[in-house]
């Protein structure tokens, strides 16, 4: 145990989630190992490429997107190549969103990141994953959990926060950002999870290859998800009564009272 003096109350962390959910509270950030084999993510890589061939595809092709800044951006990857779901339902992740948002957990949004070579992109800019938002909460109302499908490294632009920074409302001075910023180094299929509140940003690539990732956002299911995921997936996606709730389906909004009054009856104890 490490030495103190004065101290009457210690918290505890007696596993890797418990360590992550502490850094996470504190910090605003953590990173945690997602417990995937090498095979696993062979198979992510290709689902993701899948992905981005087919929401491109559907979106008009890479330089349709381009004009509007989305060509480094997969929306919704999982509603192209079902096996990126899996990392959404990550049970480590899906438990440290149980302990750290009060309630139950909606996924908000899921999307590809590409940090390009020697470029600019959307993510490399100072931000919030609720952005636009200036306040404080005394616990988290959103977890962003940033999937590596490949190492992020200091040379291909891993991630920089500002530590503890999801405790204040205003963007911090130039001064701070300048000697507190810190670049989270992580694994290929580990996962840097964040308090969506936390100011981070991507840095430049400078590795010659780009670098992609896969975020899960995940909200209290009182905010409005970035993509109506039921609406979009249909209603016969899954039965899966589990990934109903976490995809947002108990959570739509009704369009008329009919559609409330219904709603309410389905709850009722049968």
């Amino acid at each position: 145990m490490t030495r103190s003096y004065g101290i009457n109350e210690r918290a505890a962390a007696d596993s890797d989630i418990d360590a992550a959910v502490e850094s996470l509270r504190t910090l605003g950030y953590a990173v945690v190992d997602g417990g995937y084999s090498a095979g696993d993510l062979s198979g992510f890589s290709q689902g993701f490429d899948t992905a981005r061939r087919a929401a491109h595809a559907a979106a008009g092709g890479t330089e349709a997107l381009a004009q509007i800044d989305e060509h480094n951006t997969v929306r919704t990857p999982f509603a192209y190549d079902r096996s990126l779901l899996a990392l959404a339902r990550n049970p480590a992740i899906l438990e440290m969103c149980k302990r750290l948002i009060r309630g139950y957990q909606v996924l908000s949004q899921q999307n590809g990141v590409i940090n390009p070579p020697a470029k600019t992109y959307n993510q490399g800019a100072w931000h919030r994953d609720l952005p636009y938002q200036h306040v404080v909460f005394s616990r988290p109302m959103a977890i962003n959990a940033l999937f590596c499908l490949d190492a992020f490294t200091t040379e291909n632009g891993a991630t920089l926060v500002l530590p503890a920074t999801h405790k204040q409302e205003e963007f911090p001075s130039d001064r701070f950002v300048d000697a507190s910023a810190v670049q989270v180094c992580a694994p290929a299929g580990s996962y840097i999870v964040l308090d969506c509140m936390l100011y981070h940003s991507g840095a430049p690539n400078r590795s010659g290859t780009e670098r992609r990732a896969v975020n899960q956002v995940y909200t209290s299911p009182i905010l409005r998800q970035q993509i109506d995921l039921p609406a979009f997936l249909g209603d016969d996606f899954t039965d899966d009564p589990t990934l109903r709730r976490l995809l947002g389906y108990e959570v739509t909004t009704p369009r008329s009272d009919a559609e409330y009054f219904a709603m309410r009856r389905a709850k009722l104890p049968k």
